[in-house]
């Protein structure tokens, strides 16, 4: 059989083909066009078509594909009319524009407490609740509109049904994270009733493919559609990771780090969160600043510099600049979403090169917070499955082992989350009897050098006394 794993993620349109018999894929990628002056929010529609536009590439004269498995980001937001036709941008995960609100809120310990133990998610800007609190505050009759976001839009466009997945829905800051349903003294916060907001529905759900989309894609109406999953859960599933032990770091325009569990693991003292992929629990922690941080700096300060010049090995120097990596606001462990990023310690001497590899610590510090955190409340992982934008750098991939001690396994399929939702589809179509049954094994493994761990250590420590102080 052939599975069509399409995905709309922060800064690209995604499309693979896979061939269950063949076990052969291939894959389009089309970044998206700037859509508005602010890149921190998205066109519900232009994404939408960009994604279509990257399968129908894809699919060339292919005809006889069996299932339609739909991917995005967590935490995106749009407002609809009754038509389903979006009456304002889709404010996504990077969209800050409720840090003053969020900030205000933190300072009700009891509330955050409340809303962290319920929801699994800490009271921040990246989160839809407080973006619909915010557009409230501006005004915004909820009441009037439908709420969804770039994955319930791409899958009432794909379907004509106005659903959402657990899974997406556990990122929005509406679920209880425990009954799975939304909160209502929540809805109650924002005037609306779930009359307002998409239909709640398991993995195992799928809808017909509408005639409309068949026809662009060149394909028949009626294709088994799996309602959009975000891709931090189906990247769960596309590394073989659902078991116990196993734990998932991605490095793309974000950064994440992520462990199966089977119940919600939500620590007394808010600091990581807790969601859900699409068969079991998440325990996580996420950072803004990842592969954005490297594309702003290059942007900004050695656009005419290649990655040939500006990648440089490790160096035994204490005394470089330190980055910390909150140009995009800081997620975890802090959650303070209007901390800003800065260079410290710069000096006259520093090149490029040099503030280029304090970026790629600053990313990697920030995480190995993170991890800190994630190891006290979870235990020490079994292995490590590493994936993102930070594989194409072999010296970045490298620093990350170092950084963090441990051997970071590679998998020969980077696009992993497009192949959870294959993975998802080969389980309900019968291919495979489950998916806890898909492991891979990994294509290589990045092992640490130690003799580099204290020198790493050092600047680790600097960067702490930086952040504590900033």
């Amino acid at each position: 059989m052939k599975i069509l794993a399409l995905e709309s993620s922060t800064s690209s349109a995604k499309a693979l083909l896979y061939d269950t018999d063949k076990k052969e894929s291939s894959i389009k990628i089309r970044p998206y066009p700037k859509m508005f002056d602010n890149k921190s929010t998205h066109d519900a529609q232009i994404v939408f078509e960009e994604m279509m536009t990257a399968a129908k590439t894809l699919l060339g004269d292919c005809r006889d594909v069996d299932m339609i498995s739909l991917g995005g980001t967590w935490h995106s937001l749009c407002l609809m009319d009754e038509e389903m036709v979006p009456q304002t941008p889709v404010l996504p995960w990077c969209y800050t524009g409720a840090s003053d609100l969020c900030k205000e809120i933190r300072d009700n310990p009891e509330y955050v407490n409340d809303f962290y133990h319920k929801t699994g998610c800490m009271v921040n800007a990246i989160y839809p609740f407080f973006k619909l609190l915010m557009l409230k505050k501006m005004g915004f009759n909820l009441k009037k509109y439908l709420v969804g976001g770039q994955g319930v839009y791409n899958t009432y466009r794909m379907t004509g049904k106005y659903v959402a997945t657990e899974c997406t829905v556990s990122g929005t800051g509406l679920m209880n994270i425990y009954s799975k349903r939304y909160e209502t003294a929540l809805l109650n916060e924002l005037g609306i009733t779930e009359s307002s907001l998409p239909e709640i529905v398991t993995y195992e759900k799928t809808y017909p493919l509408t005639r409309e989309a068949a026809e662009y894609l060149g394909l028949e109406s009626g294709i088994p559609v799996i309602p959009s999953n975000s891709d931090g859960g189906l990247n769960q599933i596309g590394v073989g990771a659902l078991r116990k032990g196993v734990m998932t770091f991605s490095v793309g325009t974000s950064g994440a780090i992520r462990l199966t569990t089977s119940k919600p693991v939500i620590p007394e003292t808010p600091s990581t969160w807790c969601y859900l992929s699409p068969k079991s629990w998440l325990s996580g922690a996420a950072t803004s600043g990842a592969c954005n941080c490297i594309d702003w700096f290059l942007e900004k300060f050695a656009v005419t510099e290649s990655y040939k010049n500006l990648e440089t090995d490790f160096k035994a120097d204490d005394d470089l600049p330190v980055f910390l990596p909150f140009v995009f606001g800081e997620r975890c462990p802090g959650w303070q979403d209007d901390r800003r990023g800065a260079f410290q310690n710069l000096q006259s001497n520093y090149t490029s090169q040099d503030l280029y590899k304090a970026v790629q610590e600053g990313i990697l510090f920030n995480l190995y917070q993170c991890y800190e955190t994630m190891v006290k409340i979870n235990g020490v992982p079994e292995s490590i499955k590493l994936s993102g934008g930070i594989l194409n750098s072999c010296l970045w991939t490298q620093m990350c082992a170092d950084i963090f001690g441990k051997e970071m396994e590679v998998d020969r399929q980077i696009q992993s989350s497009l192949m959870g939702g294959v993975v998802l589809a080969m389980e309900l179509s019968g291919a495979i009897g489950s998916i806890e049954d898909f492991i891979l094994k990994p294509a290589s493994i990045i092992k640490p050098n130690l003799e580099r761990a204290d020198v790493y250590k050092r600047r680790y420590e600097k960067y702490l006394e930086y952040y504590n102080n900033f």
